[in-house]
């Protein structure tokens, strides 16, 4: 099974492509960094338009690297939340297209949840149960992750 992931909740645009559900074939990260800087922080509308001129290039350059093209893939996944409201319509907008183009299934991925489950890609012994903390925008949570509801 190969999946196109797409990620744009923040300030980087990400993009990788994965067999089954461990092994990354490729992946790149556009990174916004420099262009916030001078501003103190993420700017969100501006983030936003950065998207929109990185996403289908490092998209193309993904497929290109892994030798595939859209029809290829059997999956499409997206960042559909939580994140800048802005980005994150990008990233959705831009999967349904890129879906319908190509008839390929897609799906949303809460952000949060990407990071708990994140670890069994580079971790091949990890296996459920595991406890996980995530800690974002001052909130704490503490999630057992139970993979079999998922089917991982």
């Amino acid at each position: 099974m190969l999946t196109l992931g797409i990620e744009t909740s923040c300030d980087d645009t990400g993009v990788a492509i994965l067999r089954d559900k461990r092994e990354v074939l490729c992946e790149f990260l556009s990174s916004q960094i420099a262009d916030h800087s001078r501003f103190g922080g993420v700017i969100p509308e501006f983030a936003a338009r950065k998207h929109l001129e990185n996403l289908l290039p490092l998209v193309d350059a993904v497929l290109k690297e892994c030798k595939l093209s859209g029809h290829d893939l059997d999956l499409i996944a997206v960042t559909r939340g939580p994140g800048l409201m802005g980005s994150l319509i990008v990233g959705v907008m831009t999967a349904r297209a890129l879906s319908q183009a190509w008839n390929v299934p897609l799906i949303g991925v809460n952000h949060l949840e990407g990071h708990l489950f994140a670890p069994l890609v580079d971790s091949p012994d990890l296996e459920p149960p595991f406890l996980s903390l995530i800690v974002s925008m001052l909130l704490a949570k503490i999630i057992p992750s139970f993979l079999s509801k998922m089917n991982m």
